[in-house]
């Protein structure tokens, strides 16, 4: 039987590329996102794969799917579906934030526990929570809401990998945090990075990498990898007020 990994936010960028790493390494993947075109084109290319169109901003559609792969035997997991905003806290539309939320927060929790007990139930999973940089730093103003989820997903994923540790498991959690990665997420948050980004299959690379190696934060670049460790032993204000600036430096 072959095994099989879940994938959600697979249509585009980082969660396209991990999907396609999978693949390349033997796993039957099950699709997930909005845009069902974007998911059959994908599936195509793909040595085994079957979609599933799923907007998971919505906590019953979050419960569906877990209900609709329950025959499947997933033994991977990856929470990619999420997405951010550029702008000034009080300018940014509050219906955008609370989806913002559903999605890089709520949905990530309800998998992960829903998943999660099935993997302990056989002592064996993977689950990678796609993350951010943004989540290893002590806030982002410009981003408050994305940097905030990030770090809810940052701080979840490394609670349950100690839990996880504490109890002998052979389950694995990850969080991956890369820097920025040349995906549509740019045009989504209505910013250009001013930084180098790296590609999305070179970070998808690295992540699976990380992933089964067990490690509890994936960082794909070394550069950043030695940036947040310095970040998180200096002062928060001053890591706040370079946040800032980086932030603002964005092209919109």
């Amino acid at each position: 039987m072959a095994r099989t990994a879940l994938v959600t936010g697979a249509s585009s960028g980082i969660g396209r590329e991990i999907a396609r790493e999978l693949d390349i390494r033997g796993f039957r993947v099950i699709l997930t996102a909005r845009r069902e075109d974007r998911l059959r084109e994908l599936a195509a290319e793909l040595h085994d794969s079957r979609v599933i169109v799923c907007d998971l901003s919505r906590e019953e559609e979050c419960i569906r799917l877990h209900e609709e792969v329950s025959g499947e035997r997933v033994t991977v997991l990856v929470n990619n579906a999420g997405f951010g905003k550029l702008g000034d806290f009080d300018k940014i539309p509050l219906e955008d934030e609370l989806r913002m939320i559903d999605t890089n927060v709520t949905a990530v929790h309800i998998l992960t526990k829903l998943f999660l007990q099935d993997f302990k139930a056989e002592d064996r999973g993977y689950i990678l929570n796609v993350a951010s940089s943004a989540g290893l730093m002590p806030g982002g103003p410009l981003m408050a809401t994305y940097y905030a989820t990030k770090a809810y997903v940052t701080s979840l994923t490394g609670a349950i990998y100690e839990e996880l540790k504490m109890a002998g498991s052979r389950v694995k959690i990850s969080a991956l945090c890369p820097g920025p990665v040349d995906t549509e997420f740019n045009s989504v948050a209505n910013a250009q990075f001013g930084v180098k980004s790296i590609s999305a299959e070179y970070c998808a690379k690295r992540a699976v990498e990380g992933m089964f190696a067990g490690k509890m934060i994936i960082v794909p670049e070394k550069t950043l990898a030695v940036a947040t460790k310095a970040a998180q032993l200096s002062p928060r204000r001053l890591i706040l007020a370079a946040t800032g600036q980086l932030q603002s430096d964005k092209k919109i």
